[in-house]
């Protein structure tokens, strides 16, 4: 425990000289066995009274710092219980005709097809969520949640998942249920992905107009802050870039080899 500790302070410490992030990235670990809880973790109902949808959970971990562990007493979203197998909404259920209906595809067939391939993990393989601060968790992160404030900090992160991995972000966009796209869609996957947080998100869990989260894989934050690390270092990092509109600005070398190559 003491080594992720330690690991995940200097993870969170690069992500936010490297990006300059304005709110603290969120470590998120499934819970299969009651004995995987960390002890510092809050737990809603039973410590504060109160049931929580699962951004939330989100704010108050990278707003407020704290550590939670929440499951199926203290939720008060659908989508979270679906997208983490937590309750059955399977075909042919209740739950999956009501959730069909209402999840704003007037087709009902296009309504079914949708939904049949919503992010979840297997029914019953886990009971809960453990959330904490990157820079004080514990365990090793099955996705980590990084919240950038706008563009800059998300094309900073882009860019250091290319130079680390030579491929971009690939990405599917939706307008609701972020806590599933941004967690089971990336357990599921293994790969990096671009969400935008919900209507929810925005209304319940203060989550800016400007901002957007960038889900970091199980394994992947070493990989990550190095290549930020890197490319901070040579000067092609969020910390170095400079606006203004100058024309014939003085270009890198290798534009002129190109362009001497080209005849230009």
């Amino acid at each position: 425990m003491a080594d992720f500790c330690m690991q995940n302070a200097q993870y969170s410490e690069v992500l936010h000289k490297a990006l300059g992030l304005k709110t603290e990235p969120i470590a998120v670990k499934m819970i299969a066995d009651a004995s995987e809880i960390p002890g510092d973790a809050v737990r809603p109902l039973a410590d504060m009274g109160k049931h929580l949808a699962m951004c939330q959970a989100f704010a108050l971990v990278r707003m407020e710092k704290k550590a939670l562990y929440c499951d199926t007493s203290s939720e008060w979203c659908w989508a979270p219980l679906v997208a983490f197998g937590l309750c059955d909404s399977s075909e042919g259920s209740e739950a999956y005709d009501i959730i069909t209906r209402v999840i704003g595809i007037k087709d009902s067939d296009a309504a079914k097809r949708f939904f049949d391939g919503f992010p979840r993990l297997p029914l019953g393989k886990y009971i809960g969520i453990a959330l904490a601060p990157l820079c004080d968790c514990g365990f090793e992160p099955d996705v980590t949640l990084v919240y950038c404030d706008d563009n800059s900090q998300m094309r900073g992160a882009a860019l250091a998942v290319k130079s680390a991995t030579g491929r971009v972000i690939e990405t599917k966009l939706d307008a609701i249920d972020s806590c599933a796209y941004a967690c089971a869609a990336v357990i599921g996957s293994g790969e990096y992905r671009v969400t935008i947080p919900d209507i929810g998100e925005h209304e319940r869990a203060h989550a800016g107009e400007n901002e957007i989260i960038l889900s970091v894989p199980s394994g992947k934050l070493a990989e990550l802050t190095g290549a930020l690390a890197a490319l901070d270092g040579s000067g092609m990092g969020y910390n170095n870039w400079k606006r203004g509109l100058v024309l014939d600005f003085q270009r890198p070398p290798f534009y002129e080899s190109l362009f001497d190559i080209w005849g230009l």
